[in-house]
């Protein structure tokens, strides 16, 4: 145990220092409550109209005198993680950037040369900005490798630790505060009404857990993510239906077993929630499979949202691939979200890219 308290003293002092952040996580937290019913945005652009759609589809649904009225336990809504309410392009996923750092970085930890060099191939991919679809599997088994053998105390430790780092190429950000404003009213907009939220990721959903905590309004037991195994620490060889929990035991991680994209993501709503939402959230072609479950045959009204990354001012955005995004989208009447022109601000105006 003592070395992973070493290791959280090691980062902590690595990365604190002088670093000032737009919001703290407790800030963006009230941010998305004082949004209240009402809807008081503050860091929209004014007169955006993805923000009218989504009040006026609020009001809708809210208002028991409209022919779209849902009761309140039918009102769910769902939102990917990576790229719809938090960062993913300074340079990758915050996760992605906690196993190379604990690849490459981490005084605590020596890789095997097959971790190193699987690290390696997909450093290279991730500073290019060029992740193949097929990484996204390489990387899930590979950071779960790394962590492997940890309780979920100490990943949890390790992860929090790892959120006071800097945002790559960002000026006065965290990673833990590296959530968009705008997106974190929505979140509180739609809790004050009566929305049952839910965040189904492609990230692991333990570090999902550990990274929406105190931030966003959304409960530990509705985070929905890519899974893993769990042992019992002398479970060995036996399976977990023939093995009995001992006192002396801890439970520690093992491998990835299912990451959450695509029809993984249906998959986990129905197994989850059993709910078909009404509204859904993403910003990639792995959140389409959960747009057209939510909008297609829905008994009630519904909507799906895709945030644009099409900002390269204040963001690593992608014009062109933002671009071929909205065509897809527009084609299917679902509604785009331009980083660039409906937020005001991304992360707050303290906030500046650093190259």
């Amino acid at each position: 145990m003592n070395r992973f308290i070493i290791l959280s003293a090691c980062l902590a002092g690595l990365f604190m220092a002088q670093v000032a952040q737009a919001e703290t996580r407790e800030q963006i937290a009230s941010i998305g409550a004082q949004v209240g019913v009402e809807g008081k945005f503050q860091y929209w652009s004014e007169g955006s109209v993805p923000l009218a759609t989504l009040k006026a589809f609020v009001e809708n649904v809210t208002n028991p005198n409209s022919d779209g009225f849902v009761p309140q336990e039918d009102r769910m809504a769902v939102f990917d993680l990576d790229g719809t309410l938090v960062c993913e392009t300074a340079p990758s996923y915050f996760e992605w950037m906690m196993y190379l750092y604990r690849v490459f970085n981490d005084p605590t930890f020596t890789p095997t040369a097959e971790q190193k060099a699987t690290g390696e191939v997909i450093k290279k991919a991730v500073y290019a900005r060029n992740v193949p679809g097929d990484m996204m599997w390489t990387e899930a088994i590979a950071q779960n490798d790394v962590f492997s053998g940890m309780t979920p105390e100490q990943y949890r430790t390790y992860a929090q630790a790892f959120m006071e780092s800097k945002v790559e190429g960002m000026e006065n950000l965290k990673w833990g505060e590296a959530i968009y404003l705008p997106m974190a009213e929505v979140v509180g907009y739609l809790t004050a009404n009566g929305f049952t939220t839910y965040i189904i990721s492609g990230s692991e959903r333990q570090v999902t857990r550990v990274y929406c905590d105190g931030a966003l309004a959304i409960g530990r037991n509705h985070i929905i993510g890519s899974d893993i195994y769990t042992y019992a620490s002398t479970q060995g060889e036996k399976e977990g239906w023939d093995y009995t929990f001992k006192p002396s035991d801890d439970v520690v991680r093992g491998s990835m077993y299912v990451k959450n994209l695509k029809m993984n993501k249906i998959s986990a709503i129905v197994r989850e929630i059993g709910i078909k939402p009404i509204l859904a959230f993403g910003n990639s072609s792995g959140d389409f499979s959960m747009f057209e479950y939510s909008t297609v045959a829905n008994r009630y009204p519904s909507l799906a949202f895709c945030v644009l990354a099409d900002d390269v001012v204040r963001e690593y955005g992608n014009p062109a691939k933002a671009e071929k995004m909205k065509a897809s989208c527009d084609a299917k009447q679902w509604v785009t979200i331009s980083m660039k022109n409906d937020f005001a601000t991304i992360y707050g105006t303290s906030v500046k890219k650093s190259k």
